[in-house]
């Protein structure tokens, strides 16, 4: 992060609600911006860049899922989920959709300012390296471990910052199986089978960016028993 206070983006139909998490989050050092529903906040977002979007669930009209899915086919700005519904599956669903995170509703606002640094520190920061920098080769990706980015050819892979830090992770000891269990305490996800499940889902979506087929992986490979590895070339 910045020396810039983040600029995050609330996007919620409940008026109440979003003039008390705005002032609550100016008060801990964000500028804060509110849209009341999605498609106020695709009007908002044509013409304004990010840090984080928190974005409610239920909402009249186009609802969190579906604008979730929208902004990630251009956008790898990080986005938590608000939700009334706390079930398994329906968390699931968000971070298929490309959430980082969810936060189901009713929540103290201190666990959402915790969730939202968490999220914030995990996004790699750029710096100026006269260093070789050290690349990892996963077929047609290169992953730059120095600058935390992935490159495709001279286009780069745009990374959520949850599968920026599972790559952190992956790189720091290639070839070597890192378990679920360590994934979620690294991640700074409670610990439970739900989240062994939603680290899961999040490398089924980082499978997407570096296989060539996903469902064969080569390169993060499942060893079974021990978890998953990054296996470069």
């Amino acid at each position: 992060m910045s020396d810039i206070d983040p600029h995050l983006l609330i996007v919620d139909d409940d008026e109440r609600i979003r003039e008390l998490l705005k002032k609550f989050l100016m008060r801990n050092g964000f500028l804060v911006t509110s849209a009341r529903d999605a498609a106020h906040a695709r009007r908002i977002l044509s013409g304004l860049d990010f840090d984080m979007i928190v974005l409610d669930v239920m909402m009249p009209g186009e609802d969190g899922m579906s604008l979730t899915r929208a902004i990630r086919e251009t956008s790898m700005t990080p986005i938590m989920l608000l939700t009334a519904k706390g079930e398994t599956e329906d968390r699931i669903k968000g971070l298929e959709a490309g959430a980082d995170d969810y936060l189901p509703k009713p929540f103290e606002p201190k666990e959402l300012l915790l969730r939202i640094n968490a999220i914030l520190r995990r996004m790699p920061e750029v710096t100026e390296s006269d260093a070789a920098p050290k690349v990892l080769h996963l077929g047609a990706i290169r992953y730059d471990i120095e600058r935390g980015e992935m490159w495709q050819g001279e286009e780069i892979v745009r990374l959520t910052a949850t599968e920026s830090q599972l790559m952190k992770i992956f790189s720091a000891t290639p070839g070597a199986p890192v378990s679920r269990t360590k994934l979620v305490e690294d991640l700074g996800r409670d610990k439970g089978q739900a989240q062994e499940r939603a680290v899961d889902v999040q490398i089924t979506r980082l499978r997407r960016k570096i296989e060539a087929d996903p469902k064969q992986p080569r390169y993060l490979q499942t060893v079974r028993g021990a978890g998953y590895m990054l296996a470069p070339e």
